[in-house]
């Protein structure tokens, strides 16, 4: 058993790889990819939940530049280091897209937006951080609110959790319901956190 101790290591350093690349590049470059997908026109209001210090939410107002990019938090350093609206007004001044990104304080459980407001809605590794089952069912029935008819959903989140959006998406005016894994570039540590996408369409009225 001489090997056990070497092999522990192995496995505790490959897993510190795999959250550093992560963290610092992985989620960045799925996401670029994400939002070609989408195929924006440019001129679509985008909302993303749980925005944080900005990466997806400035990867939006770099697609829409006759649109709106807007992003809500509770800004909980909690939740994410550095976590606050004046670090992510910075990051849209320094990438040149402050002109266009537009941010609130809100409760993704009630969100402090009207009906139908919304070409996209988005979302990344946030739901999840809403403790309680309901918490996360109600966040992402207000995510469907805010979509206009026809208007897209995007939220990737940590494994299981996506289940439970799946699940409320599929009792909701949505069409085209889709679960994914985004692969090993947002394992967080290994394939025991990895990250999957649920994406659907707002249907007509």
């Amino acid at each position: 058993m001489a090997w056990l101790p070497f092999l522990c290591a192995l496995v505790m350093g490959v897993a510190f790889v795999l959250y550093a690349h992560s963290t610092r590049r992985g989620k960045f470059a799925v996401w670029e990819e994400l939002l070609d997908e989408l195929e924006l026109r440019g001129d679509e209001r985008l909302l993303d939940l749980g925005c944080g210090r900005g990466a997806v939410l400035l990867a939006g107002a770099r697609r829409v530049p006759e649109g709106r990019a807007v992003g809500v938090d509770l800004w909980r350093s909690a939740d994410q280091t550095g976590n606050a609206r004046s670090t992510t007004s910075r990051n849209a001044q320094a990438e040149g897209v402050q002109d266009r990104v537009e941010l609130h304080t809100g409760d993704l459980r009630e969100l402090p937006f009207g009906d139908g407001g919304f070409d996209v809605v988005l979302s990344s590794l946030a739901v999840h951080n809403i403790k309680d089952e309901e918490g996360r069912r109600r966040a992402v029935a207000e995510a469907v609110r805010v979509l206009r008819p026809g208007g897209r959903l995007v939220i990737a989140d940590i494994g299981r959790s996506v289940s439970l959006y799946g699940g409320v998406l599929g009792a909701s005016p949505v069409s085209g319901v889709g679960v994914r894994e985004l692969g090993w570039r947002m394992w967080w540590g290994g394939p025991w956190m990895r990250t999957r996408m649920v994406t659907a369409t707002r249907a007509a009225d």
